[in-house]
């Protein structure tokens, strides 16, 4: 009884969108033509999956989650032990490191989107070149993939810190004391104690990279081949006014998440149940 309430408040607020959106999802409901608003099963999923530009979309929306997330791991493990380790000024090297994640993503997105214009950035100036960074796709995924590296490492980096604070200096020493190089400590010692916070930081990071919208819309809008499935979803509901559609897009990126989130889970936690029993 004692949980009825936050069960209650949990089915409102994310169980009923959910439902709606699926129920929306097996009609035909384009506002633009209310009459016409009828049952038709799987067809909108079926029109979907057949549709080159969802793949596209999801080739798009794996890449710039990819190469975002690897980035961000090594970066952020290196921001991670250098706040660790840092004996002076570690509470400026902290703050200074969260300033970016301080920005609002829309306001990081404009800024980047500036800097590399070749007209009033001041990247091609630096690179001595004129290169029309969002006139070809890899270009404008480079700038969309360094904003979001840029924007978000920082909160990798936390994460990762807080895996590291749970390693054992007691630990460490004994493993030096019997004669395990640093590079031994770090993948024998180090890392095995940290899986925890790297899933935590790996599962969060995935999740939200592959519903980036804001960084892509601002910049490119999904021009020169760098629509994601977010904006694919946006545009159908919003621009085309196609409910029915649009709904069985969102339901398609709701699936791919949790699939995601099960991959990860079932991957890591395995590990980490062999860990504990070995343990």
């Amino acid at each position: 009884m004692l949980c009825a309430p936050a069960v209650t408040v949990m089915l409102v607020v994310t169980a009923y969108p959910i439902a709606y959106a699926v129920w929306l999802s097996l009609q035909r409901y384009d506002l633009r033509f209310p009459d016409d608003r009828e049952f038709i099963g799987l067809a909108n999923y079926a029109s979907v999956l057949s549709a080159s530009q969802w793949w596209d979309s999801v080739l798009s929306t794996v890449i710039i989650t990819v190469f975002s997330v690897i980035i961000e791991l090594v970066l952020g493990f290196t921001l991670a032990w250098v706040m660790h380790r840092a004996i002076f000024g570690r509470g400026l090297v902290r703050a200074s490191t969260l300033i970016p994640y301080g920005i609002i993503t829309v306001v990081a997105a404009l800024a980047w989107k500036f800097a590399f214009d070749p007209t009033t950035g001041f990247v091609n100036g630096l690179l001595g070149t004129d290169t029309a960074w969002f006139g070809a796709r890899w270009s404008s995924f480079f700038v969309i993939i360094l904003t979001e590296i840029w924007k978000t490492t920082p909160f990798m980096a936390l994460l990762l810190l807080a895996g590291l604070t749970l390693v054992p200096n007691d630990l460490l020493q004994a493993a030096r004391v019997d004669g395990a190089s640093a590079f031994q400590r770090f993948t024998r010692v180090t890392l095995p104690l940290m899986k925890p916070a790297i899933l935590v930081a790996l599962l969060f990071r995935t999740l939200d990279a592959f519903r980036v919208f804001d960084s892509v819309y601002v910049q490119t809008r999904g021009a020169e081949g760098t629509e994601t499935v977010s904006i694919t979803g946006y545009k159908t509901l919003i621009t085309r006014l196609n409910l029915g559609l649009g709904s069985a897009v969102s339901v398609l990126v709701f699936i791919a998440v949790l699939l995601i989130a099960a991959l990860f889970v079932k991957g890591f936690g395995a590990n980490l149940d062999q860990q504990q029993g070995d343990l």
